[in-house]
C-alpha cells in the first residue's frame, strides 16, 4: 500500500509553482516568462502535469490556448495550496516584526481598505516593519467560502453576521447614513419614509446571501426599494448618486471620502439603523501563529484610530 507521504516525496513540488502559472496565464509563453524559464523548461513541466493528472491542462481553441475543465477545477485549489506551501517556508523559529519580510494577506471590501486597511499599513510603514500586507477584494463567493479560503489568507474584514465558527477579534463600530446628489429637490434636510419608499436606489452587494444590514432594515419596516444600480464598491457609490434622485447607503466612516468627491451630501436616515461591528476573522489553524496574533493586535490598535475619527484628520 502506497502512503499519501510516500506519493507526496514522489512529486516534484516546483510543478506547483509551474501549474500555478500555466493556470493563470493560460499559456506556455507568457507562463514561462513570468516564471524567468525558457519554453523548453516549461513545456516539459506541462508535459509532466499531463501525465501526473492524465489531462491536457490547456487545450487548442483556434490560435489561443484555454483550460480544461478539469484545469479550472483546479485552479482554485492550485492558488489556495501555492499559499499555504509559501506560508510553511515562510516560518520563523524566532520572529521580530522590524526584520520580518511576511506578507499578511487579508480579504475585504473596498472600505475595510480605506478605513483600518489603510491605518495597519501607516502603521507598519511608521514604525519601520518590513512586513507588507496585501489587501484582497472579497466577493459573496469567497465569504460564503470563508472557512477554506481562510485557511491560507490571513484574515477576513467583515462585520459580524456573515460568518460563524471562526476565530475573531472585534475592530471598530460604525453606522450607516445615506447619500444623496447635492441641491437635489425635494430634500431639504434628511430623509424620510416617504422618500425611502419613492425614491429609487444604488446598492451594494444586493444579492440573496449577500446584503448591507441598512438594505435589510429598510425591508424589515416595510419599504421594498426599487433599485437602479448595484456596484460592489462602497467608494464607487457616490458615482452613481450624483446628479440622480437615487438614494445610497453608506458607512458613516465614508463619508468624508465621498464628500470629497462632490455632487453629493450626507442626510440621515429615518430610523435607527442597526450599528455596524466590524471584526478581522481568521481561521484556528493560526491560533498559534505568534504572527498572526502579532498581527490581530495591529489590527486591534488600528481599529481604536479609525473608531476615533483620527484617520480622518490624515
Amino acid at each position: 500500500m502506497v502512503t499519501d507521504h510516500a506519493l507526496l516525496s514522489r512529486l516534484d513540488l516546483n510543478l506547483l509553482v509551474s501549474l500555478d502559472a500555466l493556470l493563470t496565464e493560460r499559456s506556455v509563453t507568457r507562463a514561462a516568462e513570468r516564471l524567468h524559464l525558457s519554453q523548453p523548461a516549461l513545456s516539459a513541466s506541462l508535459s509532466r502535469l499531463r501525465t501526473h493528472f492524465n489531462d491536457p491542462i490547456l487545450a487548442r481553441r483556434g490560435n489561443t490556448y484555454e483550460l480544461t475543465p478539469f484545469a479550472l477545477r483546479l485552479a482554485e485549489h492550485t492558488t489556495t495550496a501555492l499559499e499555504a506551501a509559501r506560508r510553511v517556508f515562510e516560518s520563523q523559529a524566532t520572529w521580530t516584526p522590524a526584520e520580518s519580510t511576511r506578507e499578511f494577506s487579508i480579504y475585504g471590501s473596498d472600505y475595510g481598505f480605506a478605513t483600518i486597511g489603510a491605518v495597519v499599513s501607516r502603521l507598519a510603514a511608521e514604525r519601520g516593519l518590513g512586513v507588507r500586507f496585501r489587501f484582497m477584494l472579497h466577493n459573496p463567493t469567497v465569504v460564503e467560502d470563508a472557512p477554506n479560503r481562510l485557511r491560507s489568507a490571513d484574515g477576513m474584514i467583515i462585520p459580524h453576521g456573515f460568518l460563524t465558527d471562526l476565530a475573531y477579534a472585534d475592530l471598530w463600530r460604525d453606522e450607516w447614513v445615506a447619500l444623496v446628489a447635492d441641491g437635489e429637490e425635494g430634500i431639504d434636510g434628511d430623509l424620510t419614509m416617504e422618500d425611502l419608499a419613492d425614491r429609487p436606489y444604488v446598492m451594494t452587494y444586493q444579492s440573496r446571501t449577500a446584503f448591507t444590514s441598512a438594505s435589510r432594515q429598510i425591508q424589515q419596516l416595510g419599504v421594498e426599494p426599487r433599485i437602479d444600480a448595484v456596484v460592489e464598491s462602497f467608494l464607487a457609490l457616490p458615482l452613481y448618486v450624483a446628479g440622480t434622485r437615487r438614494i445610497g447607503l453608506i458607512q458613516r466612516a465614508l463619508a468624508p471620502l465621498a464628500a470629497r468627491l462632490g455632487g453629493v451630501r450626507i442626510v440621515e436616515l429615518p430610523f435607527e439603523p442597526t450599528p455596524l461591528v466590524h471584526a478581522l476573522w481568521w481561521h484556528p489553524v493560526h491560533a498559534r501563529d505568534p504572527e498572526h496574533a502579532w498581527m490581530v493586535e495591529l489590527f486591534q490598535e488600528a481599529g481604536r484610530i479609525v473608531e476615533s475619527g483620527a484617520h480622518a484628520d490624515d
